[in-house]
């Protein structure tokens, strides 16, 4: 299939002043006579006649030849640019299938750039993440990727660790050597900077990952203390009902917004409290639910009830889950006092009063996660091997003796970050990465 000419329309679906019907291939030269003409020069917009098989004009447009391997696939690559509209694009692209190419699968544009060492494995993510990106802050963070910053501090980090696997392969090999006066406890401050290396560039490859995938941010507290009325600040909008009567939310509410370029999936629960409703009683289970897999969780008490404060128990928290409290209604308080409000963000969810500092102390509670410089658009299978790395340079540092054990856990370190660049992939990890591509891409 790598020999295969494939091509497919390059631009959205449905009309458009202009539409991209993309080929890639080896040796293209035929397929650009019989579709453009003889005269086309590599890298020069060529005006063009595209012409069905009996002659017949199908679009004017213009024709880009690349060249391999001066190409975005490093293959041959031909673009014919016509009239945006569906028939058009449908009657080139019928056109190439005659000619000999085949339709191209998803992804497989990308994933023949990365084949042939045009972009590593996390560059090629960072095409489809850029693609995808729903805000401007995630769209920056995705073009760092794609020009390879992300890569660059996993290979640096994986020719530190080769620097210090091969001391220790060395070592092992030839110990009757003196090949640098490698002690246990200057390998292990070695070890222990590399893994201090790793842990701050999972730190902001997470938060990095926040910009793609959102944050989960729930609110909870007990019944009638402002939740949904919290929901609708933060939504400028009216997304839940709001009434005096407690137990009015029944169901948890989503609401997706964003705040300075960061998407926040917040969710409005019920009243958390002992109920005999068998409706409101499902509800609060689900309340439970959702506040177990927060990333975020925004505990909002009514300064008029004391009995709302933060409960020190009952709530199932991820390890992981950050914690903000709100201290809701304060327009209630004839003269507010900063000790009621210790620890809290005092808002007021009907004034609006409070509501930007609830912002900011949200995107601080979630470690600040906007697009800044050493920040990564990481995935989930980026963040794993991280782990994986950081806990196999703990169990080296960790040895008491032995550099075979050593040697061992230094080797799997060094697989698992090589396996975020594509130095180590297996093809089915291939095939699930790029078959979430879109078509042209």
């Amino acid at each position: 299939m790598a020999n295969d000419v494939i091509a497919a329309v390059a631009t959205p679906p449905g009309r458009g002043g202009i539409g991209i019907v993309r080929v890639s291939g080896p040796r293209l030269d035929f397929m650009v006579e019989t579709l453009v003409g003889p005269r086309v020069e590599p890298r020069v917009a060529t005006r063009a006649d595209f012409r069905s098989a009996d002659g017949s004009l199908i679009d004017q447009g213009v024709a880009l030849f690349f060249r391999a391997p001066h190409s975005y696939t490093g293959e041959d690559v031909l673009e014919l640019q016509g009239h945006g509209g569906p028939v058009v694009m449908q009657l080139l692209l019928e056109r190439c299938l005659e000619v000999g190419a085949r339709v191209a699968q998803p992804g497989e544009f990308t994933k023949r750039a990365f084949l042939n060492d045009k972009l590593d494995l996390a560059q090629a993510e960072g095409v489809a993440d850029l693609i995808e990106a729903s805000t401007a802050e995630a769209a920056r963070c995705a073009v760092r990727s794609l020009q390879g910053e992300f890569s660059q501090a996993i290979q640096t980090l994986v020719h530190e660790l080769i620097d210090v696997r091969m001391l220790v392969e060395a070592t092992l090999d030839f110990p009757e050597e003196e090949i640098e006066a490698l002690q246990r406890p200057g390998l292990r401050e070695r070890l222990q900077a590399l893994q201090a290396r790793v842990a701050a560039i999972l730190a902001a490859a997470r938060r990095g990952s926040l910009l793609r995938e959102g944050v989960e941010v729930v609110i909870a507290g007990k019944a009638n203390v402002g939740k949904s009325s919290l929901l609708n600040a933060l939504a400028g909008a009216e997304r839940a009902i709001v009434s005096d009567v407690p137990g009015t939310t029944r169901d948890t509410i989503r609401e997706s917004i964003t705040v300075n370029g960061v998407p926040l999936h917040i969710v409005d629960t019920a009243g958390l409290r002992e109920s005999r409703d068998p409706v409101e009683s499902i509800g609060i289970a689900r309340a439970r639910q959702a506040v177990a897999t927060a990333d975020l969780l925004v505990w909002v008490a009514d300064v008029t009830d004391p009995t709302s404060a933060f409960p020190d128990h009952g709530l199932v928290l991820p390890e992981a889950t950050a914690t903000l409290r709100v201290a809701n209604k304060i327009d209630l308080l004839d003269r507010p006092r900063k000790s009621e409000f210790t620890g809290c963000v005092a808002v007021s969810a009907k004034t609006g009063v409070g509501m930007g500092g609830l912002r900011d102390a949200i995107l601080e509670a979630i470690g600040g996660a906007t697009a800044g410089e050493g920040m990564y658009m990481a995935r989930e299978r980026h963040l794993a091997a991280l782990r994986r790395a950081h806990t196999h340079l703990e169990d080296a540092i960790r040895l008491p003796t032995g550099l075979e054990l050593v040697a061992e856990e230094l080797r799997s370190a060094q697989t698992a970050l090589s396996s975020i660049t594509g130095s180590v992939t297996a093809d089915d990890l291939l095939g699930a990465i790029f078959s979430r591509f879109c078509i042209g891409k």
